[in-house]
C-alpha cells in the first residue's frame, strides 16, 4: 500500500486526472453492467417460444400480459408494441414495432461507447505525464546543479514511468469492459431485430388466415 501511495505521489498532477477517469470508467461500467445484464437482457428464445405458442392459440391478450410481466426488458417492450396492433394491417404492426425499437435502442446503447473514449483519455493522460516527466528529466541534466541533478532526474523519470503505468492500468480494464458490454449490447439488438421480424410475419400470416408455423 505504501508503494502504491509513493508511486501515486511520484506521478504528480497527471495521476489525479487519470484517477478521475478511472472513477468515471468504473461508474459507467457498473451502471451499464446492471442495465444490460439485469434489466434489458433475457432468455429471448424461451420468451419468444411462449409468445409464438400464445399467438398460434389466438390468445394475444395472454401474450401481451406476458410482455407486461417483463416490461423492463428490451425485447418484450418491442414485441408488445406489435401485439397491441395484432388485428391491424401489416404496415401498422411494422410501424408500431419500429417506433418501439427506436425508443429502446438509445437506452440500450447509452454510454457504452464512452468507455472506449475514457480508456483513450487515460492512455493519453499517461502519455502526457510521461512526456512532462521526460522534459523535467532533461531539464535536470541541462540546468540543475550537480547536487540537485540526481534528485530531479529521478523525479522526472519516476513521473514518466508511473503515469504511463497508471494510465495503462486504467485503460486496459476499461477497454475489456467496453468489449464485453458492446457484445451484450449487440446480442440484445440482434434479438430485437430478429424476433420483431418473426413476430411481424407471424401476425401477418395470422391476419390473413394462413397456416402459422
Amino acid at each position: 500500500m505504501a508503494a502504491i501511495s509513493e508511486a501515486f505521489r511520484d506521478g504528480g498532477f497527471w495521476m489525479y486526472i487519470i484517477l478521475v477517469t478511472s472513477v468515471i470508467a468504473l461508474g459507467v461500467t457498473l451502471e451499464r453492467f446492471f442495465f444490460l445484464f439485469f434489466k434489458f437482457n433475457m432468455n429471448a428464445q424461451a420468451f419468444m417460444a411462449q409468445i409464438q405458442k400464445l399467438v398460434m392459440a389466438d390468445n394475444v391478450d395472454r401474450a401481451i400480459k406476458l410482455c407486461n410481466a417483463a416490461s423492463s426488458r428490451a425485447l418484450p417492450h418491442v414485441i408488445k408494441a406489435g401485439l397491441t396492433r395484432a388485428n391491424k394491417g401489416e404496415v401498422e404492426i411494422q410501424n408500431a414495432m419500429e417506433e418501439a425499437t427506436l425508443e429502446i435502442v438509445p437506452k440500450i446503447q447509452k454510454r457504452t461507447n464512452s468507455l472506449q473514449t475514457i480508456a483513450n483519455v487515460a492512455t493519453l493522460m499517461g502519455l502526457l505525464g510521461t512526456i512532462m516527466g521526460l522534459i523535467e528529466a532533461f531539464e535536470a541534466l541541462e540546468s540543475a546543479t550537480p547536487e540537485n541533478r540526481q534528485r530531479m532526474l529521478s523525479r522526472g523519470i519516476a513521473m514518466a514511468m508511473n503515469t504511463t503505468a497508471f494510465g495503462l492500468i486504467v485503460a486496459i480494464p476499461t477497454m475489456i469492459a467496453h468489449l464485453v458490454l458492446s457484445g451484450v449490447t449487440k446480442k440484445i439488438l440482434d434479438e430485437i431485430d430478429m424476433y420483431s421480424v418473426k413476430l411481424e410475419n407471424l401476425l401477418v400470416t395470422r391476419g390473413k388466415g394462413g397456416p402459422v408455423e
